[in-house]
């Protein structure tokens, strides 16, 4: 399990980082599908310039990761923008679902791998 969690590691660190700075980089506009719908949700999302919160979390996570140091923060920083991914794809834009399951699928071996740092996050009375 420990090489598994190192291997999943590296590969959603790399994900991360190079996806997280191909939003500063690329124009988000060449990412998009040709449908409507998630045309005016990226719009939405760089018109505001919420891309600039969401790329930079994207490549914090995958920095701490690579270095493997506060690989926990990184695992509780991605898991929110992992479910927006999902929810995109599964939503909106399908043909990056692929990408998005294996995704998720990494971010679920680390926090397997790290879950007794994770156990105080799902305590029913926090009193």
């Amino acid at each position: 399990m420990k090489i598994a969690a190192t291997i999943a590691r590296y590969l959603l660190g790399l994900i991360f980082l190079v996806f997280g700075l191909n939003g500063f980089f690329i124009s988000y506009r060449c990412h998009l599908p040709r449908a409507l719908r998630p045309q005016q949700f990226g719009g939405a999302i760089f018109m505001s310039n919420f891309w600039v919160v969401i790329f930079s979390i994207q490549v914090l996570g995958g920095v701490l990761l690579l270095v493997n140091r506060f690989v926990v923060l990184a695992v509780v920083l991605l898991g929110p923008v992992i479910v927006n991914i999902l929810c995109f794809h599964a939503l909106m834009a399908p043909e990056g679902l692929p990408l998005a399951i294996l995704v998720a699928v990494l971010w679920v071996i680390l926090a397997v791998r790290y879950k007794q740092y994770l156990a105080g996050i799902f305590v029913q009375n926090a009193a």
